[in-house]
């Protein structure tokens, strides 16, 4: 379940990752009365299953979380939790050990209360995290000593520090900033910041990390791991649907138009599923962003030839794959179709034969 401004979209999968449907709801998601009757709308709809709902961490409120522990049976639930929360854990999650899920992907899992905690950690976020955080507090930094350089007002001084402290995020709470009281003029004494170690360490440990929640009573991390991974293969499907199409940014006002999109987005997944699970069985080695960048390359083009008449004969044609185009559409089995046949238009576009 993935949230978006104004709704947000269930989807239905197999445990394998196989869509099967979808569901719209408001986007007003975290409302206890609306959750719960979405809930009850799938049951009623698809019928009673053993269903794991897996969510962002923004979707369901504690309230929520405890009616679904307390319901007879329960109702899984999967969802991504705070940092904050790992404060509380941290000291139990330090002795148990490390699964290696994928590469540079590690998971480890605690009983916690009526509830089963997963830490994951990954290197490839690790390192985004970590030049992201690198270059905000460079930037702010910068920003600091542009400030004390300036001949400020405090209450100028103190405008700019919010302005600053919008644009660097987190980076911010890693600095001691000292500005000055009421009565005192902005000076290098009154005016000075210092970066704060302790938190710097404690941001570096827990970068690359991510806290999930469940419900689910389980030994095993890399499978609490794997459900909630679908989320986000979910997520970045769409995502990449709205980049792929160049229909960024989406502003939807109508519930049709809001239907519509979320329909083109779920159409895009079921065949983003299948092609994933076709190239593990026929080309293991290659992704189905990878596949899509090779193909991308061919294009259908309009030719259009004005005969003697006033009249247009329109010809659409592919482009001829290149060599590895070849080569990858012959691994993958598929064949392309004929060229469609031409058309003759009036000059007004309108066909007449």
């Amino acid at each position: 379940m993935a949230s978006g401004s104004s709704a947000t979209a269930a989807t239905s999968v197999t445990p394998d990752g196989f869509p099967l449907a979808y569901e719209v709801m408001d986007g007003n998601t975290s409302d206890k009365t609306t959750l719960k009757e979405f809930l009850a709308k799938i049951e009623k709809q698809y019928g009673k299953a053993k269903r794991t709902w897996v969510m962002d961490r923004g979707i369901p409120t504690e309230d929520v979380l405890a009616e679904m522990r307390n319901s007879e049976p329960p109702i899984h639930y999967l969802v991504g939790s705070p940092r904050g929360r790992l404060t509380q854990l941290e000291k139990a999650f330090l002795t148990k050990p490390w699964e290696d899920v994928r590469e540079s992907v590690r998971v480890k899992l605690i009983e916690h209360g009526e509830e089963t905690y997963v830490l994951a950690r990954s290197q490839g976020r690790r390192d985004k995290e970590q030049s992201m955080r690198r270059r905000r507090l460079r930037k702010l930094i910068k920003r600091l000593r542009e400030l004390q350089r300036q001949n400020l007002t405090r209450d100028e001084l103190l405008l700019k520090l919010g302005a600053a402290k919008k644009e660097a995020g987190n980076a911010y709470a890693l600095l001691v900033i000292h500005t000055p009281t009421k009565d005192q003029p902005v000076t290098s004494e009154t005016f000075h910041f210092t970066l704060d170690r302790k938190k710097l360490r404690q941001v570096r440990r827990r970068e690359g990390g991510y806290l999930l929640r469940s419900n689910i009573k389980s030994d095993d991390p890399g499978h609490l791991w794997r459900l909630y991974l679908q989320l986000v293969e979910v997520e970045q499907a769409f995502k990449e649907l709205k980049s792929d199409l160049s229909i960024r940014p989406i502003h939807h006002q109508l519930e049709s138009r809001i239907e519509a999109h979320i329909f083109v987005a779920f159409l895009a997944y079921c065949l983003l599923v299948t092609l994933k699970q076709r190239l593990q069985t026929l080309a293991p080695g290659l992704t189905p962003r990878a596949v899509l960048e090779k193909l991308a390359a061919m294009q259908m083009i309009d030719v259009e030839l004005p005969t003697t008449d006033d009249r247009v004969v329109v010809m659409s044609r592919y482009t001829e794959p290149e060599k590895d185009q070849l080569l990858l559409l012959r691994q993958l089995k598929l064949e392309l179709p004929a060229q469609p046949p031409s058309k003759i238009t009036a000059r007004n576009n309108r066909e007449v034969a």
